[in-house]
């Protein structure tokens, strides 16, 4: 039997305990406009190009959602200038995790979200 699943990846979830405090974070993160008051829990699609989508994942209203980040990066967004991003990063005032880890076709550096969850920052 062939198998029924589609080899595409069409939503990564990212489970966060203050739903407005992540969509402003990845909003600034990604040069997006965000509208708070448009925020409704339980989850906010971010506006992602190609078939992959970003759903923040706060949990039904009235729950606290008990967030276990991992110590490892859960995906990578793509930039074309590694240090552009860097230095766009440390204007945020966001948590870096990482320098730049430079390799002679791709380079990374890490960060991590309100909530711990450490994203990639990647040339490749």
């Amino acid at each position: 039997m062939q198998s029924p699943i589609v080899n595409q990846i069409n939503t990564i979830f990212v489970h966060v305990s203050d739903l407005g405090r992540s969509v402003e974070w990845y909003s600034k993160l990604l040069d997006q406009e965000y509208n708070l008051a448009e925020v409704h829990r339980p989850v906010y699609n971010m506006k992602i190009n190609h078939h992959t989508g970003l759903t923040l994942d706060a949990g039904p209203s009235g729950t606290a959602k008990q967030i276990n980040p991992s110590g490892n990066p859960l995906f990578n967004f793509h930039t074309n200038d590694i240090d552009e991003a860097y230095e766009y990063i440390k204007q945020l005032g966001y948590k870096m995790e990482s320098d730049i880890v430079r390799f002679e076709d791709f380079a990374f550096f890490t960060v991590s979200d309100p909530d711990k969850n450490i994203v990639m920052i990647c040339t490749g």
